[in-house]
Order: structure tokens, then C-alpha cells, then sequence
């Protein structure tokens, strides 16, 4: 199996918010919309991002009011503590700050306007992936 890209696909109840935020604060670029659905990529690459809107009746209907819940975006970064300063700076809330975890992984969380988690991380000494 050859994998061309990779995407995560997220239900929220707001797709136009979730996907601003990603877009102010992330750097993300709308790839193409129609009601109650936005794909996201980023220039760096990495993973592109599907918001579907609850409810959506493209979506099976045992999945069709299921909504991203424990679901936590996370982003691989370099200079952590500069992110969360310009986070901080642009007015996004820092909802678990800035630690650094016994293993070696520096983290930080916020969360969109639809309750989306989204974490960033930097590894004390960033390793091949």
C-alpha cells in the first residue's frame, strides 16, 4: 500500500469556527468547502484536517451525531515556548501550560471554539520521525 497523504476527519457542531482557528493560529489553508464541510492542509505538510458538521447526512447514520470528543489534534513543533508565547499574544487561551514530561516531551494544549484539544510538542531532542 502506497499512502498519497494522510487525514484526520473531525465532527463538530460549528465547521466555519474550528476551521478559522486552524487557519489564524496554525497556518492552515482551506483546500476546497460545501456546506457543513471544510479540508484544511498545511504548507509545511504534515496532516491535512476535515471538519464535518453533526449531523451531516453524507455520514453514516450511527456516526451522524457523534461529535470529536477526546480527540486531541497534535502538532510537532520546534521552539515550544515561542508558540505559546505568540498563542498567548494572539488572545488563544492556553488550556494546560507549558510542562515538560519525565520522558522528554515538552507540550502545551489549547482548544478551538468547537472543543477540539489541540497540542503542541517538541522533544527535548527532536528525533527522526
Amino acid at each position: 500500500m502506497q499512502i498519497t497523504t494522510t487525514a484526520v476527519s473531525l465532527t463538530v457542531e460549528d465547521v466555519t469556527t474550528s476551521a478559522a482557528f486552524l487557519q489564524r493560529h496554525f497556518g492552515y489553508t482551506e483546500q476546497m468547502s460545501a456546506d457543513g464541510f471544510v479540508s484544511l492542509a498545511h504548507p509545511g505538510g504534515g496532516v491535512d484536517v476535515v471538519y464535518l458538521r453533526r449531523g451531516l447526512e453524507v455520514l453514516p447514520e450511527d456516526q451522524r451525531h457523534r461529535i470529536a470528543d477526546g480527540v486531541i489534534l497534535a502538532f510537532v513543533v520546534e521552539d515550544i515556548a515561542a508558540e505559546e508565547r505568540r498563542l498567548r499574544e494572539e488572545g488563544v487561551v492556553i488550556t494546560l501550560p507549558l510542562r515538560e514530561e519525565p520522558w522528554g516531551e515538552k507540550l502545551f494544549q489549547v482548544v478551538d471554539p468547537n472543543g477540539v484539544v489541540v497540542e503542541l510538542v517538541e522533544w527535548a531532542e527532536q528525533q527522526e520521525r
